[in-house]
């Protein structure tokens, strides 16, 4: 019997989510992408979990999706549901604070999983990359709108244009992360912080969780809108024909980078 592709434990009021495709660094499948949004939506409405962690099994958070499967057809580019419209959300509005738990490389749709945390907790053998450039797709998850909110404008086309690395250290001093811990901390420290969460006034915590997401709304929504809007723009002139041909050369840079960044 096969491993299931996503993990979910309940422990104290917070429920801890793993990518669970050690072998491709959790690379983002169509079953993946549906078992998480249908996660969030099932964590969103059960009343004893206060506060969601999201992380990957080691060596990876999420090396983005996957492109083999993606290079035979581009229905990755909708997300998991059957049903699902394109969106500039991976999953659902959950509700409820989400803290990612990044414990090896998060890398363009896997970094656009981490933007979508609250915040986020750093191993130090995380890494982070925008490699959209290299692969030929256009972000539909809202990177360009949440990853200058972290890092600033500049630091963010940094990142995408280049498609460059950016370690533990770097991503705390530009503010991607708020913390980094030694590797074997992560979840320890990470469970530590959701439980003082949970601990606090609960409709209260959700009260402000909500106020802090609906004045990021106002700010972002036609960002958002703007980013999607040119998403299905590129898609829609086959811009991601030849994509087969281009993911040896695109997975073997990035092993390659990776390998000689990482510790």
């Amino acid at each position: 019997m096969s491993e299931p592709v996503l993990l979910v434990d309940v422990d104290g009021g917070v429920a801890t989510v793993t990518l669970n495709r050690p072998t491709t660094r959790n690379a983002l499948s169509h079953e993946l992408l549906g078992a998480l949004e249908a996660t969030m939506v099932e964590l969103a409405g059960r009343d004893d979990v206060g506060a969601v962690i999201l992380t990957g099994a080691d060596p990876a958070f999420c090396a983005g999706l996957d492109l083999k499967e993606l290079s035979g057809s581009d229905r990755l580019l909708d997300g998991g549901g059957e049903a699902r419209q394109p969106s500039s959300y991976p999953w659902a509005p959950l509700g409820k604070p989400l803290i990612g738990a990044v414990n090896g490389v998060a890398v363009t749709g896997g970094l656009e999983l981490a933007l979508n945390c609250d915040f986020l907790i750093a191993s130090e053998r995380a890494m982070f990359a925008d490699t959209h450039a290299r692969v030929g797709v256009m972000p539909g998850w809202g990177l360009t709108v949440l990853l200058p909110q972290r890092v600033g404008f500049a630091m963010a086309r940094r990142m995408s244009f280049t498609g460059d690395f950016v370690d533990a250290p770097t991503a705390l001093r530009a503010g991607l992360v708020t913390e980094v811990v030694a590797h074997d901390d992560l979840l320890p420290v990470a469970r530590r912080v959701a439980a003082t969460i949970v601990s606090n006034n609960r409709p209260g915590v959700l009260r402000i969780h909500s106020i802090y997401r609906r004045v990021e709304a106002e700010v972002t929504a036609p960002q958002l809108a703007v980013e999607l809007e040119e998403s299905l723009r590129w898609r829609r002139e086959g811009r991601t024909a030849g994509l087969a041909d281009r993911v040896p050369g695109v997975m073997s840079r990035g092993r390659d980078q990776s390998g000689r960044t990482g510790r």
